[in-house]
Order: C-alpha cells, then sequence, then structure tokens
C-alpha cells in the first residue's frame, strides 16, 4: 500500500566529466533516463539534450542456470557503452565512486578504514578493508572513573540546568542510584525512574538532560555502559565540545546494559562536558547509563574481524591500467572515505566506446541466531573481494556471454514481453537477503528478509523456479534440512518440521508438498542416486500422511494445520487431501522405481479411494469445497466457499507429471469457478466490504481473492457473519504467491486467456510507476 522510497546507506555512483562539467549517471545529471529490466540484466539509458554524449548501462550479477557457484558470486558488472551524438570530437572522463563501507553498522568500534589500488593483469583495483588500529606507545597513566560518580552526593552533575541535590535524591524525574551492570558495580543514571532502585521503564513521560561538569579530555577513550531505547536524537550520550556534539550513542530498545565507548584521540586537551540526554516518551522512552571510564585501551566485546560487517569490498575498473584512482588512503572506522577510478575516452563523432567496472563484496561472517548453519558459501571459494574480482576479472567473457545468453534464450519468444518478465524476475529473490547459500552448502531461506525462519515448508513448497534454474539448491533443503535428523525431520515419526531446526508445526500440505518435492529433485537429478539417498525418509513422510488420513479412504478430515497461519482445520477439504492424493502418486512413482512394487501398489489403492471420494464428497457441482467437522467448534472453515487452492494437488501433478489427481472436467470447472467469482479487475469495492487484513491489492487495482463465498454458506453461517476475522484477514487478500500458481494452472488446463489475466493483474499492480516490479510484497 505504502512502497518504501528507494535510499543507499553507502555513497556510490558512477560520472563522466566533460570539460569542466561532471554529470552524475543518475537523475541529477541527466533529465531523459530510460529503464529495461530483462532479468537478471538491467539496461539503463541516458540522454540529455545538451549533452553530446549517450551513456548506455548494462548492469548484472553473474545468473547461469545449472551453474551455481558462478552465479552465487559476490559482485555486480557494471558495462558502459558511451557513445558521441555530436559532430564534435569529445573528451571525457567515466569515473566510478566507493565508499568504504566495511563495517557500516559499527562506526563506533576503534579501527581503521584503508583503501588501496591494486594493479593486475587486465584491471586496476580499488580495495577496501578494515583493521585494528595501530595503538601508539600510551603514557603510563591509570583508567579514571568519572569522578564524580563515585561521590555519593552526585555533585558536578546538572539536571535540566539545577545542580544536583545531596544524597541519591531525584530532582526532575531524573535519578542517580547504585545498580549491576557487566558484573560491574555502578552508579546509574535512570531518567524513568522516580525513586532509587526503580524499573528503568518504569516511566514513560519524564524528560530532562543531565550535564557533567567540564573535563579536560586526557585519554584515548571514555567508555560507559548504555541501555534504553533507540531513539536518536532524543535519546542520547553526547560527548560535547564547545557547544557541538562530537560524538553521541543512544540504546538498542533493550534494557540489558551494553559496554559502548566514544573515541576522543582527535580531541585531546579540549575542555569538553557529557550530556545523558532524554526528550522522549512512550515506548522506549528511557535511557540507562553506568560507569563512565576514561581509558587509553577500550574493550571490545567483539573482535573487529569478527563483527558481521566486517570484510572487504573492491571496484575493479577492467582493460587497461586507469589513468586516474583516489590512491591509497586510511582513514578512522568513523570516519566515511571513498575512492575512485576514472578512464579517459576520446570519441570523433559517431563513435562509441565500453567501459567495464566490476564490484565485489566479501562479507564472510553471516550468523542466523538458531540456524545450524553459517557463514556464507562463497567465502570457501574466495577469502577477499579482491579475489573475487580477479575471478570475475579473468572470466569475464564467459561469465558475461553465459548470463547474456540465459536472458537471450528466455526473452527470445513468441510469449508476450510483459508475461515473461512477470514469471521470471520473481528469481531475483534468490539474489537478496532473503536466501542465503550456508558454507555447507545448505540454502537457506527466510519468508521475507529478516522475517519467519526456516525456509518453511508450507511457504517455499509453492516455489518452482529455484528447483528449476539451479536444482542443487532444492537438493540441499531436502537433505540438510528436511530430512536431516535434529534439524527438520523428527525420525520418531516421519514428521517434517515446518520451520527445520525452529520446528514450528508437523504442516499437512508442506509435508505433501516435501514428498512432491523429494521427487521433483529426483527428475532434476542427473541419476538416482538422490532418491537412493533419501527414500527411505520420504517413506516415512508419506506414513506420517496415511497416519492422518485413518482409515486409508485418501482423506485428510482429522487435524490439519496449512501455510494459512490462522488457526488448524479439521474436516474434510480438497486442498490438503488433493495434495495428499498427489504425494502418494509421486510415492507410487519412486516405489516402482526403487523396485518396492507392493507399497507402489498400496500406495495406488489409497489414491484411487482419493480421487474417488474427494470428489463424491467435496464437490459442491461448481467446484470443491471444505466441510468442517462439527465436533470441533474452534476450527477454522471456508465451508462453502470458493477457495484458491482448492485444486493445488493436481496443480503440483502438472508439474512432475503425474498425470490426472481429479477428473480433468471437475478440476476446470473449479478453476473456472476461481475466475468467476474471485477474480476481479478492481478489489476495490470487495475490499470496501471487507476491509480487514492485509491490503496486496489496492482500489483500482485487480486480482484474485483468496476465498469468496458466491453462494453463501447456510451450513457454516458464522464464516458470513465474521465470526471467522482472524481467517478472514488471509481469505480477502490477493496475495501474489497463491495468484501465480492458480493462473499456471489455469494455463495448464486450457484457460489460457484467464491464466494470462490473472498474471496480467499482478503486473500492472507492480507496475513500476506504482511500485518495485522485483519485490512483490506478501508477509506484510
Amino acid at each position: 500500500a505504502k512502497p518504501l522510497t528507494p535510499a543507499s546507506p553507502l555513497e556510490q555512483g558512477f560520472a563522466i566529466r566533460i570539460g569542466d562539467r561532471t554529470r552524475a549517471l543518475d537523475r541529477n545529471g541527466f533529465a531523459d533516463i530510460r529503464f529495461r529490466g530483462e532479468y537478471p540484466i538491467g539496461r539503463v539509458e541516458y540522454r540529455d539534450v545538451d549533452c553530446p554524449l549517450t551513456v548506455t548501462l548494462e548492469a548484472f550479477s553473474p545468473f547461469i542456470p545449472l551453474n551455481l557457484d558462478d552465479s552465487g558470486l559476490p559482485t555486480t558488472v557494471m558495462h558502459f557503452t558511451v557513445k558521441n551524438v555530436s559532430a564534435e570530437p569529445v573528451d571525457a572522463v567515466l569515473s566510478g565512486t566507493l565508499e568504504n563501507a566495511v563495517c557500516l553498522h559499527n562506526r563506533s568500534v576503534a579501527g581503521i578504514r584503508r583503501n588501496r589500488i591494486i594493479a593486475g593483469n587486465g584491471f586496476t583495483l580499488l580495495e577496501c578493508t578494515a583493521e585494528r588500529p595501530f595503538t601508539p606507545a600510551l603514557k603510563n597513566r591509570p583508567d579514571l572513573v568519572f569522578e564524580d560518580w563515585n561521590k555519593p552526593t552526585y555533585d558536578g552533575w546538572t539536571v535540566n540546568g539545577t545542580a544536583f541535590g545531596t544524597g541519591p535524591a531525584t530532582k526532575g524525574n531524573l535519578s542517580a542510584y547504585q545498580g549491576d551492570v557487566g558484573g560491574d558495580t555502578a552508579r546509574i543514571v535512570n531518567s524513568h525512574a522516580t525513586a532509587p532502585g526503580n524499573d528503568l521503564a518504569a516511566k514513560d513521560n519524564a524528560t530532562g538532560k543531565l550535564t557533567s561538569r567540564p573535563f579536560v579530555i586526557g585519554h584515548h577513550f571514555i567508555t560507559f555502559w548504555l541501555g534504553g531505547g533507540k531513539r536518536p536524537g532524543s535519546i542520547a550520550v553526547n560527548l560535547v565540545i564547545d557547544g557541538k556534539t562530537v560524538c553521541t550513542a543512544t540504546g538498542q530498545d533493550d534494557n540489558r546494559m551494553a559496554l559502548r565507548h566514544f573515541d576522543t584521540a582527535p580531541f585531546q586537551g579540549k575542555q569538553a562536558v557529557l550530556e545523558i540526554v532524554d526528550e522522549a516518551t512512550g515506548g522506549w522512552g528511557n535511557i540507562g547509563v553506568g560507569k563512565i571510564t576514561f581509558t587509553d585501551q577500550v574493550p571490545q566485546p567483539v573482535a573487529l574481524e569478527a563483527l558481521p560487517d566486517h570484510g572487504s569490498m573492491a571496484l575493479a575498473l577492467l582493460g587497461p591500467a586507469a589513468e586516474h584512482h583516489s590512491g591509497d588512503a586510511t582513514a578512522p572506522l568513523r570516519d566515511k572515505l571513498t575512492g575512485e577510478l576514472a578512464r579517459h575516452l576520446h570519441l570523433p563523432p559517431g563513435e562509441s566506446t565500453t567501459v567495464s567496472f566490476v564490484l565485489a563484496w566479501h562479507f564472510p561472517n553471516l550468523t542466523i541466531s538458531g540456524a545450524r548453519g553459517s557463514g556464507r558459501f562463497y567465502a570457501t571459494r574466495f577469502d577477499s573481494a579482491t579475489a573475487v574480482a580477479r575471478h570475475v576479472a579473468t572470466n569475464f567473457t564467459r561469465l558475461a556471454a553465459e548470463t547474456r545468453l540465459w536472458r537471450d534464450t528466455w526473452y527470445d519468444s513468441t510469449l508476450p514481453w510483459w508475461f515473461l518478465d512477470r514469471t521470471f524476475l520473481n528469481t531475483s529473490i534468490l539474489a537478496t537477503s532473503t536466501c542465503h547459500r550456508f558454507t555447507d552448502g545448505r540454502f537457506y531461506a527466510w519468508e521475507g528478509v529478516g522475517c519467519c525462519a526456516g525456509t518453511c515448508t508450507s511457504v517455499w513448497y509453492y516455489a518452482q523456479a529455484p528447483a528449476r534454474l539451479f536444482p542443487a539448491l532444492e537438493r540441499s533443503v531436502r537433505e540438510r534440512q528436511d530430512f536431516a535428523d535434529g534439524i527438520g525431520f523428527d525420525p520418531a515419526t516421519g514428521g517434517v518440521y515446518t520451520r527445520g531446526e525452529f520446528r514450528g508445526d508437523f504442516v499437512l500440505d508442506g509435508q505433501a508438498g516435501n514428498v512432491l518435492r523429494v521427487y521433483r529433485e529426483h527428475l532434476m537429478s542427473p541419476d538416482s542416486a538422490f532418491l537412493q539417498r533419501n527414500w527411505p525418509k520420504t517413506k516415512q513422510a508419506l506414513d506420517w500422511l496415511i497416519r492422518q488420513d485413518g482409515n486409508n479412504d485418501g482423506i485428510i478430515d482429522g487435524w490439519q494445520s496449512t501455510t494459512l497461519d490462522c488457526g488448524f482445520w479439521w474436516g474434510a477439504m480438497s486442498w490438503t487431501s488433493s495434495l495428499y492424493l498427489a504425494a502418494l502418486l509421486a510415492g507410487e512413482a519412486m516405489a516402482r522405481e526403487m523396485g518396492e512394487e507392493n507399497l507402489a501398489s498400496h500406495f495406488r489403492t489409497i489414491a484411487n479411494a482419493s480421487s474417488k471420494n474427494l470428489t463424491a464428497q467435496l464437490w459442491n457441482g461448481e467446484y470443491f469445497i471444505h466441510k468442517p467437522d462439527r465436533r470441533q467448534t474452534k476450527s477454522f472453515v471456508i465451508g462453502n466457499g470458493c477457495h484458491i487452492d482448492q485444486v493445488y494437488g493436481q496443480a503440483w501433478a502438472n508439474q512432475v507429471g503425474l498425470g490426472r489427481v481429479l477428473p480433468a472436467e471437475h478440476t476446470r470447472s473449479a478453476l473456472r469457478a476461481i475466475w468467476k467469482y474471485n477474480f476481479t479487475p478492481d478489489v476495490g469495492p470487495y475490499r470496501k466490504e471487507n476491509p480487514g487484513g492485509r491490503w496486496y491489492a489496492m482500489a483500482g487495482e485487480g486480482g484474485v481473492i483468496m476465498t469468496t463465498w458466491p453462494h453463501g454458506d447456510r451450513e457454516n453461517p458464522t464464516v458470513m457473519e465474521g465470526a471467522m476475522s482472524i481467517g478472514v484477514g488471509y481469505l480477502n487478500e490477493c496475495m501474489s504467491g497463491f495468484e501465480h500458481q492458480v493462473a499456471g494452472h489455469m494455463i495448464g488446463e486450457g484457460l489460457v486467456t484467464e491464466g494470462l489475466a490473472v498474471e496480467r493483474a499482478i503486473h500492472d499492480r507492480y507496475h513500476a510507476a506504482h511500485r518495485n516490479p522485483w519485490n512483490e510484497v506478501e508477509c506484510g
């Protein structure tokens, strides 16, 4: 509903200089900019009526299906073509600038940024690193705990301009008292306690400022313990010199105290004061400070090299040596440090030339709390961003040619261009921080960046592209998570935890999806070794599903958990049972390949009953429904609703060539009902009547509503009365992941116009004029 404004946390970019005028290659430097995205390649054209040169940028990271390692290189290529469109020769300089952003989020740590220029064979490279500071010989001077903090009267501090009284009393709702901090007994200044010893968050409306007496800076660091709210500017510890704040620190929305410090080496001999400021109210409107110490040796809880944003970056200019560069340089970690590489160009009228830059990075210290894996796989191949850049420079012709070959192969089609674009660009998610590849090769993915852990089975079984483009990724999830004892697999039951080591339920749709994915991964393998390794646990997973059936009628009507996190379902439902049916057929195919004919026949017998009973019990003459268990009063209910995933089992069967799961005429009728009742070119009127839940489509935009009740529901009136308010918050949405699957199924069953219309609605919602085309938003 409200897309974020694009922003960059670091300074970087490219520019072209003609004479004494420099034009940035962005909207500030050129009036006419055009972009064409053909993932994995983006093309940008820069023009201006008063500029004699045009610039075309081709930008990409190597993307070569089946070549997982080169497609996972931490690099982006910027390939510029500069053309003289004037009648006179033009001399120009094309330059690239990069900020050293190593330890970008840990600027307060003691360290040094270092930029180096490295001349290589066929490239010039700007290397950006960070290292521990050089510590000069120090005077033999002891640490000093801020003197006035050791005096019981706290004299020397003022509160809102008024001196503290005698003793630990309060003034202006600010107090000082004893507390245990990090193992040290320390005096705490706490802006929200009204009496000594009160809880840190006791009062949220207290505001004010504590100011120390003036002192002369004589040590390299000031350390202190800090906790409380993260409210820069309104909650802070400040070091003030000549009325200006030269260092500041704020909390991290956590009342546990953390050791922080100011680097005061640049301010030796200057007079200063410390301020403890709380001008905030409301949530996290509190601050706690303890044990202020002047010292020459700053203690760091984590070594510089172990920080998550420690590593290296590099910008390489390919070809002959750069005619200009910024040279070697260093700066304290707290300061910004940028570097530059440039190429001189001489272009006669009508002539053009190409210049290629390579950006590389190497940040190996990936940790995800609780995950059974760490680090980044690329760090097993390269020890630095410089090594990555050398690899790309050495193999540039092949990497660029094979990336372009894939792009050209995909887009060289009689299918509509927008359709090709929309159905492929979501694979860009693999190149975002949603997805990771640990050092052991395991693929790990959130539901969204940093949100909902564990490569969730009930979410990721909707995805088909990764397994077709990079099958090794999905094989790694099956073997290193879903079927790994102690991580995702419960050998006692055969259940697969929906969130791997983060557990969660045994989710029925994800369990069936895992069996189907094993079969898919087998089909995408060069031989039967993958199936042979995983067949014993696949059989256990199928046994788990059959136990949920209970009577081998092919319908699961007991407790069911699904990807819709709105509670649990009881009763017969075509969505989950059709997936169960498809999993049985996949099990039959795998059992026959493994030579277990009796087991294959067993799976087939249940599957035949399932297909028959689903139609007999859940077909309302137009589409498949859900019949809840009346004994389970808290069951989530769809009832007579027309649900987007009602024939999902057949869609999966189509994906892996299993043939008919449900009768063709019933399946197509159900899909036509979804088109008739759930698709709308304008969700506005429906959402006006049903405003709850999340808005992925706004008034004036089209989409497929997850569930509608075109005929009401006499047997389940609470659904229509809104008693299922949590569920309605899911079922009135237009979530593109579900829409993509139903569109693909429609096309696969011959409803081509309908499937294309659904895809086009998604594409129009994510038109670049409205939202980021590469960021279809789900999970809020």
